[in-house]
């Protein structure tokens, strides 16, 4: 039994973790913008609606749907670590990881010139239409969501220590605004408008700019107004690889996309037609593909202008095999390589396909919730923590730091085409290293066990990562909702894995999901889990 129906129409439809970002979205299909038009308004839109996630301070990444040509391209809008930030500088400053938090936790910002580069190739609208919503909502008063008041919460010591967050989103009182109470962000409207008014020139060289420089001058940071115009988003020919009658395409390096693609690699060698929907053998099977293929995130891949990504290796039909082959029904995998693991990404995405069958599977961050902390004084801007999430220190590993290097990046997005280029499904999660195994189960929903796409969305899901047990070694568990029911649990134990059994729906992720019949109408799903919803032109 679902929780929502799915929405349907047969002119464009928009699907996103919040009402407020969806119906920015129809909005602008309304005027007449395409799907990139729309996409870049409700990126704006979720910049102030959903605060604790994204905006102008974080960083993009795209694939683009061209009805007309059945072409997809991809692009990468994510900022590279500054000059001065070196393994050397952080080791002669006594520190053996890049903090998680603070100034120097932060990556160039990628989003505006994300945005506004996306918006000369694939749009047909000016950036000053497209943040209307955005500038309103954040000068006469945003409504301060349920998700975004819990994060108020168990992010409350964080908030504390950054003066920014704190006057913005604490009472006289030190409390929090809570569920329904108005925050302002004046500043945050102003630095829309300037772009608005002067171009990716006004964040990466002018008056924004300076301001960034400034700030992190006075906080002991590292950027320089070199590092910010030396930003370069990229577009990119997408990675993909065959899946049953379909194929999925991915974002490539330095999005780890290529997870996604090498687990539903290793699946496509399983036949799945005598499997049950949320089977214990569906996702013994998915678990294991997760295990094989995170394994080789860690060993392989880095920024492609510093190394040598295996891309057609890992996505090889042999390699496949390989993988396949390591595989067990009566056994999970054990541990391989200790594998860091981010699941406290908060992150948001959403769909959009307009009326000529154009589509954008959108996804952005400032990485952890509040990202550094740190807003840009007389800007509103909330900087990321790419740089300390992202990064290692290990001299020569694929992603260690390096100035001007690109960190390889929980975010990813797909699209699905059949065999004659025509879109199928596009789609997408938040929810850091979860995002690779949530998109690989409701691709195995809706192509191997035939759900709709808010069906797809709904069933039980699950999370594997390691964990360090109370003896200090490294197991892997794997965090699954109840609803799934008691037995299959039995039988997942009895196959060696290590679960978590958590509440109905208690995941996370705001999963995103627009199918494309075949005559035309379009079927959308949003995950339950959170605030948002598929809405139809």
């Amino acid at each position: 039994m679902k929780h929502r129906g799915i929405v349907m129409s047969r002119k464009g439809m928009v699907a996103s973790a919040h009402p407020l970002i969806s119906s920015t979205g129809i909005d602008i299909l309304k005027k007449g913008g395409n799907a990139m038009d729309a996409a870049v308004a409700m990126a704006n839109t979720s910049g102030v609606v959903l605060p604790d996630m994204c905006g102008l301070g974080g960083d993009v990444f795209l694939l683009y749907y061209d009805a007309a040509s059945k072409k997809i391209s991809a692009l990468n809008g994510s900022g590279a670590a500054p000059e001065q930030a070196t393994i050397d500088y952080f080791k002669r400053h006594g520190m053996n990881h890049i903090p998680n938090d603070g100034i120097l936790s932060a990556a160039v910002p990628g989003e505006v010139d994300a945005c506004l580069l996306a918006l000369e190739k694939f749009g047909t609208m000016r950036f000053a239409d497209l943040c209307q919503d955005a500038i309103d909502l954040a000068e006469n008063g945003c409504p301060v969501s349920e998700k975004v008041a819990r994060h108020l919460h168990t992010d409350y010591d964080k908030i504390l220590r950054f003066e920014g967050l704190r006057k913005r989103f604490l009472k006289n009182d030190n409390e929090p605004l809570a569920a329904g109470e108005l925050y302002y962000n004046p500043e945050y409207a102003h630095s829309l408008r300037i772009i608005a008014e002067q171009g990716r020139a006004a964040f990466y060289e002018g008056e924004l700019a300076e301001k960034l420089v400034k700030h992190s001058e006075k906080h002991g940071g590292l950027f320089k107004l070199e590092d910010l115009k030396a930003m370069k988003s990229e577009i990119l020919e997408p990675i993909s690889v065959p899946y049953r009658n379909y194929r999925v395409f991915q974002t490539p390096p330095v999005s780890q996309g290529i997870i996604h693609l090498e687990e539903m690699n290793i699946l496509n060698q399983f036949d799945f037609s005598k499997l049950e929907p949320e089977s214990a053998e569906a996702i013994h099977l998915m678990v294991e593909a997760k295990k094989l293929a995170f394994n080789d995130r860690v060993r392989y891949f880095g920024d492609p202008s510093f190394v040598n990504n295996p891309i057609d290796m890992i996505l090889s039909e042999e390699y496949a095999k390989k993988q396949a082959s390591a595989i067990r029904m009566d056994r999970s995998l054990p541990i391989i390589d200790e594998i860091p693991f981010n699941e406290k990404g908060h992150t948001t995405s959403f769909v959009v396909v307009d009326s000529q069958g154009n589509a954008v599977s959108f996804i952005h961050s400032i990485s952890a919730s509040w990202g550094s902390g740190e807003e840009i004084e007389g800007c509103g801007i909330l900087l990321n923590n790419r740089l300390g999430s992202g990064f290692n220190l290990t001299e020569g590993h694929p992603n260690c730091l390096h100035p001007h290097k690109k960190t390889m990046h929980t975010l990813v997005t797909y699209m699905v085409t059949d065999n004659q280029g025509n879109l199928r499904w596009v789609g997408n999660t938040p929810g850091g290293d979860n995002q690779p195994q949530w998109n690989m189960q409701t691709l195995c929903n809706v192509i191997d066990f035939g759900m709709d796409v808010q069906s797809a969305l709904e069933t039980a899901k699950w999370a594997d990562a390691q964990s360090s047990n109370p003896c200090g070694s490294i197991t892997n568990v794997l965090k699954i909702e109840k609803q799934i029911g008691e037995e299959k649990l039995k039988q997942l134990q009895a196959m060696g894995h290590e679960l978590k059994v958590i509440e109905p729906y208690e995941c996370s992720g705001a999963s995103q999901l627009i199918e494309i019949k075949e005559n035309g109408v379009l079927f959308g799903g949003s995950d339950p889990r959170a605030d948002g919803c598929a809405m139809p032109l």
